[in-house]
């Protein structure tokens, strides 16, 4: 990369150089050529007016050849190397310098200017996004040391500067992204006292705040979605954690009007996927309403929890594989849209961690982790027990719709491996 980098800076230098010495190199030669083609004109005069002198009888043969002599002398002095053309030259080599100038300064003006305002480091060291956006195993050492050391330069940064509310909120927010929520808890209090009135930094307090707390909002973290919605009865954040407290209080009027009122409120470059699960939640929450305990009851039952394998590597990960039932393998068309994702059994619907595929790829082997999930502050490994539900869409939607078909697994926890959930059954 770097001699990729220097290579390609090199040739655009040359190029500039050639562009701003040509016209200075050039026009010496060019004026060096108009200056003895004028002094070859005016010699050429000066012979005619001898052949004219001499036809006149004003010179004798002898005059004539005399002066003849003398101006072939002055002509190979004044266009040879002589005193003449010398002269000349000094009276036009003022552009050589400065050529010899500009070649030399604009090299080493723009190597400063990029050494002091450019990122030279950026050539061999990968920017924090690039580091975040990193998931495969074999890097995630590396980023980790990285983020760690650009959060640990703004830590000390912020401790020079304690009453910068801004940088306290850009610290919490950095713990919450690196999955340490404990330690952005008491970064938020403090951002919170010097920043009072954020709708949005409440909600994402109290986000993090349910999240230590075992992943309840209620308590504390309801009180500050309180906070953020009388700020700000239009926030999205507040209203989708307001949504999750009344989901979970099976208060399904409630959960479907919060979420409602959120969705009206998405901004216009919102990741399509997360409109999607927005609105299955709400078509959870509807359903519910009318009585239908499919989803939670299935969830619920008495059947034990899968136990984690305690494979190492991916402790974290849940692995499996999704198959349709014998009596719905000819329903559907092959571009049938299949979801996989996590829901937690004793929270809202919308998914901790989904994957997707098409109905071609069954049987559809799946792997659901913290790189899967939709929402950096609801992750599958601070998780809890949760189900896994497949799902084929005709319609391509996250949303549930009547004739899609599903499959539930049993409740299982973080680092499960090798299950297997069936598609049996058609929604009505």
């Amino acid at each position: 990369m770097t001699i990729i980098f220097w290579l390609i800076a090199s040739t655009m230098t040359v190029l500039v150089l050639g562009l701003l010495l040509w016209p200075l190199l050039k026009r010496t030669a060019t004026a060096a050529a108009r200056e003895q083609e004028k002094t070859l004109s005016i010699f050429r005069q000066q012979f005619a007016e001898l052949v004219q002198d001499r036809a006149n009888g004003v010179l004798t043969d002898e005059l004539y050849q005399q002066a003849r002599r003398e101006l072939e002398r002055r002509l190979l002095e004044e266009t040879g190397v002589t005193e003449t053309t010398s002269t000349m030259a000094r009276r036009q080599v003022s552009s050589r310098p400065v050529a010899l100038a500009v070649a030399i300064i604009i090299p080493t003006v723009s190597g400063l200017l990029y050494w002091e305002l450019g990122n030279p480091l950026a050539m061999t060291q990968p920017t924090a996004a690039s580091l975040s956006t990193q998931g495969s195993s074999e890097d995630a050492h590396p980023s980790a040391e990285a983020l760690d050391a650009l959060v640990e330069r703004l830590k000390q940064k912020m401790e020079e500067n304690p009453n910068d509310g801004v940088g306290w909120v850009l610290l919490a927010r950095s713990y919450v992204g690196m999955g340490r929520y404990s330690e952005a808890v008491p970064i938020f209090q403090k951002a919170v006292t010097l920043i009072p009135d954020d709708a949005q930094l409440l909600a994402d307090y109290a986000d993090t705040l349910g999240v230590v707390h075992g992943r309840k909002l209620e308590g504390p973290p309801e009180v500050l979605i309180q906070q953020a919605l009388k700020i700000d009865p239009h926030n999205v954040k507040a209203l989708m954690l307001a949504g999750t407290v009344a989901f979970n209080r099976k208060n399904y009027a409630r959960a479907a009007k919060d979420w409602e009122q959120a969705r009206a409120n998405l901004p216009a470059d919102v990741d399509p996927e997360m409109t999607q699960q927005l609105m299955a939640a709400i078509a959870e929450a509807r359903s519910q309403l009318g009585g239908g305990q499919e989803m939670v009851s299935a969830f619920t039952e008495s059947a034990a929890p899968a136990q984690p394998t305690g494979q190492t590597g991916q402790p974290r990960a849940i692995r499996g594989t999704v198959t349709v039932a014998p009596s719905l393998a000819g329903k559907g068309s092959a571009t049938d849209t299949l979801f996989v994702f996590a829901r937690e059994v004793s929270g809202p619907p919308m998914p901790v961690a989904i994957v997707r595929a098409t109905k071609k790829d069954l049987p559809f082997t799946f792997q659901l982790d913290d790189s899967t999930s939709p929402m950096p502050s609801r992750k599958l490994s601070g998780s809890g027990t949760v189900v896994i539900v497949a799902r084929l869409s005709k319609s391509g939607q996250a949303m549930p719709q009547s004739g899609d078909l599903e499959g539930t697994s049993q409740p299982v926890k973080s680092g499960v491996d090798g299950i297997t959930v069936v598609i049996d059954r058609e929604r009505p």
